[in-house]
């Protein structure tokens, strides 16, 4: 049976790509802040919550015991918008910059790092997931969106030093999650998170070369 770790999988994209591994026949480890919601969420998908904060040196090696037994996927889903409402650049304090920086890169770093021995044994696969905000100038998106900048450089080199591990990069698009909401948009008027989740489970099984992915582009693919 393989193994899938997933951060931030209590709710919206990751317990939804939870769900989706689960029907697969994947065991699961998943992590969030909430203990609450992630102890149903773990219920529903049958995965084992552990509940905390991936900046948390103690946290991430506690998640790394979870799957001392072998990890076939690392799915870097936990992520931070930062100070809300958004502020221009001119106002993103540096420190908030950090704390957004340290969500959405290094934490991810730190966790590719700790099982990567095992994901290279086992020829897995990293799905670190972006946002178009990397690509696109949003106002008061600057500093969420430079993170998941930085987070696909740091993929796509990855990829060209990991010849043996898939990395991909995807981009989910817009859905109706509580950190749209949080956002200030019409998180109602997007597509529910199930429906990145069925691709990105499409994208894990098939395999494909290491690279950015959007899931727009999946659905049309034939």
């Amino acid at each position: 049976m393989k193994t899938a770790l997933i951060t931030g999988g209590s709710r919206g994209l990751g317990r939804a790509l939870a769900g989706e591994l689960a029907a697969g026949g994947w065991n699961l480890v998943i992590d969030a802040r909430d203990p609450g919601a992630l102890s149903a969420a773990a219920a529903e998908t049958g995965a084992r919550g552990i509940a905390g904060d991936v900046t948390d040196p103690a946290h991430r090696a506690e998640l790394v015991r979870a799957v001392s037994g072998g990890l076939d996927l690392l799915v870097n889903n936990a992520s931070t918008l930062g100070p809300t409402p958004m502020p221009r650049l001119d106002a993103l304090a540096p420190a908030g910059l950090a704390a957004v920086f340290a969500t959405n890169v290094l934490a991810p770093l730190a966790l590719i790092q700790a099982v990567l021995p095992s994901l290279r044994e086992r020829r897995g696969a990293i799905l670190n997931i972006t946002s178009d905000a990397a690509v696109e100038n949003y106002e008061t998106w600057g500093g969420y969106g430079t993170s998941k900048a930085a987070l696909e450089q740091l993929s796509n080199v990855l990829a060209a030093e990991e010849p043996d591990v898939a990395v991909w990069w995807a981009d989910p698009g817009e859905m109706n999650t509580a950190m749209l909401r949080a956002a200030g948009e019409d998180a109602d008027a997007a597509p529910p998170p199930a429906e990145a989740a069925a691709v990105l489970r499409r994208l894990v099984e098939t395999r494909p070369a290491s690279g950015r992915y959007r899931v727009s582009d999946l659905v049309e693919a034939p």
